[in-house]
């Protein structure tokens, strides 16, 4: 067994773990906990100015019309941006006009 280099060995495996910031190499912890507040506190502000209890309070000059049916809500949001994206796809792969994607030709061995 080798030990990494850095590592003392202390004899057997459970006398002393290894901290577990080393899996991830040189991390600061107290770097690595100020980005993980940083990253809470903006989700909580975020979820705290979004007020989704006043989308129930109607507006004036509010006029929603009527709701889409399933079939309409799954062609909207599903199959159309599968369809765009195999037209885009497709036309990619139709007018590339590369050259470095054709197999290259075998070099002949001399003997």
């Amino acid at each position: 067994m080798t030990i990494p280099r850095g590592r003392v060995s202390y004899g057997t495996p459970s006398a002393r773990p290894f901290p577990s910031f080393d899996t991830f190499g040189p991390v600061d912890k107290k770097n690595a906990l100020r980005a993980g507040a940083l990253a809470a506190g903006t989700t909580l502000m975020m979820l705290l100015m979004s007020s989704p209890a006043l989308a129930l309070t109607r507006d004036d000059g509010d006029d929603p019309g009527q709701g889409l049916s399933v079939m309409e809500t799954l062609g909207q949001f599903v199959l159309a941006p599968i369809v765009l994206f195999a037209v885009i796809a497709g036309l990619v792969m139709v007018l590339d006009r590369s050259t470095d994607r054709q197999p290259k030709a075998k070099a002949k061995a001399k003997a």
